[in-house]
């Protein structure tokens, strides 16, 4: 995204997008910047536009590049701190550099050649979306995938305990947020619990923190370029950075008891949600104690019916020993993962847990 209202600095710098074989979208203040602020790849921020920014106090991101030419940036580096600028660029010498920049981003956008992610949304409390993340990363990982399991919801007692996790060594979320929101993006894959294929990026249960934005935005863009496949767990009410992965995601599911209260409970998650991700679809979980029928719930979110899950008894009972849902390969659970992961994907799910 360009941020000008300078119409010459704008004309260099469709140009150099255009040499770079990328396009950019516009935005000529802070206000019409504001909805793709944080999720878009790259922000290349005019000097005009550098002190609105700043008492817009839009949030620190990574990736941005304050632009604008000889005597316009003067001295431009005080500027750039206080807005978290990661690099500071004069045209025209800076020409050949912003050309590499746009070229660069040209290849990661999410065109297929990047990692594929997938959100999760429970309907109603304990409806059973953060098992189904589980199962989705298990799946992956299974089949020589890259996965990345990101736990968003600060309320969900930490992903790793699905997993069974808990005792594995690594970062969690508050080691690697800092109080302004910043995240060493390379830290996750290099520092997190992981086993073969699989990185969990999760909570602890220590104190209740708040996740940045930015750290979100930092992550989904690190797991963008350095994963295959990314799954995040979404709370059911959406914060900043969990809107932040909504919108990086290429499909979202929404999951929903057969129960009529529960798809009450879920027309309002899925109001929430659907103006941030056009792909959104939902799984309806089974038993259906009034005999609701999954095609039932699907036509009362007006939303396309992903699948179903029935009741297995085995998993919940594996849950509580410590045994990652889907990790041997059978069930409906495992069943419904192999799919997704391959129609998302085209990677047969295979191979041991």
């Amino acid at each position: 995204m360009v941020v000008t209202g300078d119409g010459d600095l704008l004309d260099d710098l469709l140009r150099l997008a255009a040499a770079g074989g990328t396009e950019v979208e516009l935005a000529a203040d802070p206000a019409a910047a504001r909805t793709r602020w944080l999720p878009a790849p790259l922000v290349l921020l005019g000097a005009d536009q550098a002190q609105p920014c700043l008492r817009a106090r839009l949030p620190q991101r990574p990736r941005l590049v304050l632009v604008g030419r000889t005597g316009q940036l003067d001295p431009g580096w005080q500027i750039a701190e206080l807005i978290g600028a990661e690099h500071v660029a004069t045209l025209p010498a800076a020409e050949p550099w912003l050309v590499d920049r746009f070229a660069v981003q040209g290849s990661d956008r999410p065109d297929g050649s990047g990692a594929r992610i997938v959100a999760l949304l429970g309907g109603r409390g304990g409806a059973g979306a953060s098992v189904l993340a589980g199962g989705l990363a298990v799946t992956a990982a299974r089949s020589r995938l890259r996965t990345l399991l990101v736990d968003a919801d600060p309320l969900g007692g930490g992903l790793d305990l699905v997993l069974g996790w808990e005792q594995l060594d690594g970062l969690r979320w508050p080691s690697l947020t800092s109080a302004d929101g910043r995240v060493d993006a390379p830290a996750p894959v290099r520092a997190l619990p992981s086993r073969g294929d699989l990185v969990v990026l999760s909570w602890d249960r220590g104190d209740l923190l708040a996740l940045p934005a930015a750290a979100m935005a930092a992550t989904v863009d690190a797991a963008r370029r350095g994963r295959d496949f990314v799954v995040v767990d979404l709370p059911r009410q959406l914060d900043d950075a969990a809107v932040i992965a909504l919108q990086a995601a290429d499909q979202a599911f929404v999951v929903v008891p057969a129960e009529l209260r529960a798809t009450a409970a879920a027309a309002r998650v899925v109001a929430a949600a659907a103006p941030h991700c056009a792909a959104l679809s939902v799984v309806v979980r089974g038993p259906a104690p009034g005999h609701l029928r999954a095609t039932e719930v699907a036509r009362a979110l007006g939303l396309p019916l992903a699948g179903t899950l029935r009741p297995e008894p085995g998993l919940c009972r594996g849950l509580e020993r410590g045994e990652a849902p889907a990790a041997a390969g059978k069930g409906p659970l495992a069943t419904l993962c192999q799919r997704i992961v391959t129609d998302l994907t085209g990677v047969p799910a295979t191979g041991a847990a």
